[in-house]
């Protein structure tokens, strides 16, 4: 009965998002907008079991010393370092007792890890965590110079946030992004490689494509028209049979999920 219920309720949104689509009445309008807003919040819940996972993947990590299990440290401190800014803000330029507060809750996240990972000192490390949320709520209570802003976009504002997002992630993936350009002048470099007539014929729109931005061609007006007709029909061509396919792959995906066919959503057993 536990999973013919999901089956059922699936099998009756999933209907009612077809045809809801087709009936241009206010009352349908309003029950789709509804839909929308529970998937914001089952999204928001989803967010918040992906933060659990991946706080109980990396202190399994530490646990069992994993290869490169420093980095889950990194990753969780980081992690709630974010959160942590994200949530709070300061007033003025007076920072106060807030990185007290600060260091004494990632003290209680460090401290929480540490007694799911020892096997000998877990009453210790849970002490340590007490007096750390202790602190970190006397500081909250007492502490004028800073704030929480859960429901607004103060915290976005906060001067270690952007500091550490324009600081750290950015040049993060900006390292990340600079690496994929090698891969994928290798990937190319195999792709290119003139073995047979389609290899022969990617080849020639690869260069034809990147050659019209090169001030010494010969003749750029015929080299810039070329790349165009090239970008504009063949390539424009295949894109748009691609986008039918996916669609056309995304109906009967929905449709076998709708039917009950594709079960997969349910895990296994």
């Amino acid at each position: 009965m536990k999973r013919q219920i999901p089956y059922a309720l699936v099998f009756i949104f999933g209907l009612f998002m077809i045809f809801q689509y087709f009936v241009p009445h206010e009352k349908s309008e309003w029950v789709y907008e509804f839909l929308l807003d529970w998937i914001l919040i089952i999204g928001t819940i989803a967010l918040a079991l992906g933060i659990w996972s991946i706080f109980k993947v990396s202190v399994e990590k530490i646990r069992t010393n994993k290869p490169n299990w420093g980095y889950s440290y990194i990753t969780l401190i980081g992690l709630f370092s974010m959160m942590i800014f994200g949530w709070t803000s300061k007033h003025g330029d007076e920072w106060g007792l807030y990185p007290l507060f600060v260091i004494s809750t990632l003290a209680i996240i460090i401290f929480i890890m540490q007694t799911m990972i020892s096997s000998t000192r877990k009453g210790l490390f849970l002490s340590l965590a007490g007096v750390s949320l202790l602190v970190a709520v006397l500081v909250s209570v007492f502490d004028t110079t800073w704030s929480f802003y859960f429901m607004t976009q103060e915290g976005l504002r906060n001067t270690m946030f952007l500091r550490l997002f324009d600081h750290v992630l950015i040049p993060i993936q900006s390292t990340m992004f600079s690496l994929l350009a090698f891969f994928i002048a290798s990937a190319a470099y195999r792709a290119f490689r003139a073995r047979n007539v389609l290899a022969s014929l990617l080849l020639i729109a690869a260069l034809a494509v990147m050659f019209r931005f090169n001030p010494y061609v010969p003749y750029p007006e015929y080299a810039s028209k070329f790349a165009n007709w090239l970008m504009n029909v063949p390539n424009l061509a295949a894109q748009r049979a691609i986008v039918i396919g996916i669609g056309l792959g995304i109906v009967a995906t929905a449709l076998k999920v709708i039917l009950g066919i594709e079960r997969g959503y349910m895990g296994k057993g």
